[in-house]
C-alpha cells in the first residue's frame, strides 16, 4: 500500500463497510425500496427477492470496505473493486430519470446523495490507474 493512498482507501473503506454492516438486518420495507430502486435502473434484478438482493448488497459492500482497509490487497484490485461497483450506482443514477433535473446530469433533490457516487467511481478510477502507471 502506497502512503498516498492510505487517507482514500481508510475514508472510502470505512463508509463503504458501516453501509454493508448497516443493511446486514434490514426489514421488509427497506429491502424493498432499495430492491426497488436498483430494479428499476437494472431490470435483471426484479427477479431477486429483496430480502436476498440486500443481503447479497450487504456482503459485496462488507466485502469491499474490507478490501480497502487491508494494507496487504494491491491497490490496484482494490481500486478494480471500487470501480465497478461504483460504476454500477452511477450507472443507477444515470438511468433513473427522477434523480436528475429535466434534460440534465445534475441531480434532482432526491438524487443528491446518489450523485455522489462519483466521488467514489473517481476514486476507485484514481487507485486503479495509480497502480497501472506505477513504475517502481
Amino acid at each position: 500500500m502506497k502512503l498516498h493512498t492510505i487517507p482514500i482507501r481508510l475514508a472510502t473503506g470505512a463508509y463503504i463497510l458501516h453501509s454493508g454492516l448497516s443493511k446486514r438486518g434490514a426489514n421488509e420495507e427497506l429491502a424493498a425500496g432499495l430492491h426497488g430502486m436498483a430494479a428499476g435502473a437494472y431490470p435483471v434484478l426484479k427477479d431477486i427477492p429483496p430480502k436476498q438482493f440486500v443481503k447479497a448488497l450487504s456482503t459485496v459492500e462488507m466485502t469491499l470496505g474490507t478490501a480497502l482497509l487491508t494494507p496487504f490487497v494491491p491497490r490496484g484490485v482494490a481500486g478494480a473493486m471500487l470501480t465497478g461497483f461504483a460504476g454500477g450506482l452511477v450507472g443507477m443514477y444515470a438511468r433513473t430519470p427522477a434523480l436528475r433535473r429535466p434534460n440534465s446530469i445534475w441531480p434532482s433533490q432526491q438524487g443528491t446523495a446518489i450523485s455522489k457516487d462519483s466521488w467514489l467511481l473517481s476514486i476507485g478510477l484514481s487507485l486503479l490507474i495509480d497502480a497501472l502507471t506505477d513504475r517502481g
